[in-house]
């Protein structure tokens, strides 16, 4: 099975495999129900998760319902766990930590929160797109579920627009992403909340990048998939900083319980780079 994704990843351009996992996923949910893992976004359990990656496969990371990744689980459980993201009203502490919830929201109006997510993930789009407390935007470049088809280095949207932005594991993709990261500080509303997830080796003090590897292969060998042009380091956050975001450095997964960590497939010690106007 292992080969067979990796074949499939590797082969099929990324619009065409998400068309083709709308018939696939009612088909997989149903072959791996179980109980040994489950996805806290839709609640479904199952006997295993799928193996993933572009090169070295990673065992039990992609969930057959809502095709969620380990960055995806650990997104959702903030969003839900940190933030009133999902409330029309704020409540008052998250059942995971006992910490103060963010609010995203402006308590007297309580009007919809302004989302602008970036690449949306199947796993997000249907539930984000139905929550009533959203308005909800999506946009990229090639996904047939963008809204708006647009550059992330040149976002046609107004200055100060969102008061949330979701942009996960796009920045490593882009070969200006200082560009990138200014067209999000952008658009931000001051006071608004942005997470920008990208894979991050954090053993590296500094972040790698060399755009004379041109070759697929090489990509993939070297930045660990073939449209990557960067590893990060851990001066990402630095970087993020220098652009004018206010940085959290959100070690989630030691906030939960070790068994849930497991249970949800969650990749242990991965940052969340939440960052604030």
């Amino acid at each position: 099975m292992k080969k067979l994704f990796k074949l499939i990843l590797n082969t099929i351009p990324r619009p065409i495999l998400i068309r083709l996992s709308y018939v696939a996923r009612p088909v997989l949910a149903v072959a791996l129900k179980g109980t040994q893992f489950t996805d806290p976004i839709d609640g479904k359990s199952f006997k295993m998760f799928l193996p993933y990656g572009y090169g070295t496969q990673r065992n039990n990371v992609l969930s057959p319902s809502t095709l969620s990744l380990e960055r995806h689980r650990l997104l959702w459980l903030y969003l839900n766990e940190e933030t009133d993201f999902f409330q029309s009203e704020l409540v008052s502490d998250s059942s995971v930590t006992n910490t103060k919830r963010i609010k995203l929201r402006d308590a007297e109006t309580n009007s919809a929160l302004k989302v602008l997510h970036f690449a949306p993930e199947q796993a997000f789009y249907k539930l984000f797109r139905n929550q009533k407390n959203l308005d909800y935007t999506t946009t990229d470049l090639f996904s047939p579920l963008a809204d708006v088809k647009a550059d992330i280095c040149d976002l046609p949207f107004e200055d100060n627009q969102y008061d949330v932005i979701l942009c996960n594991h796009v920045l490593e993709h882009i070969p200006d992403d200082t560009k990138a990261m200014q067209e999000l500080y952008r658009v931000l509303k001051p006071g608004g909340m942005a997470i920008l997830q990208i894979p991050q080796d954090l053993s590296r003090a500094t972040t790698f990048a060399d755009d004379t590897i041109t070759d697929q292969k090489e990509r993939a060998k070297i930045f660990g998939q073939y449209d990557h042009v960067r590893i990060y380091g851990r001066d990402y956050f630095d970087k993020l900083r220098s652009i004018g975001f206010k940085v959290v450095e959100e070690d989630y997964t030691n906030k939960i319980a070790p068994e849930l960590v497991e249970k949800y497939c969650l990749a242990k010690g991965e940052i969340i780079p939440v960052c604030f106007k």
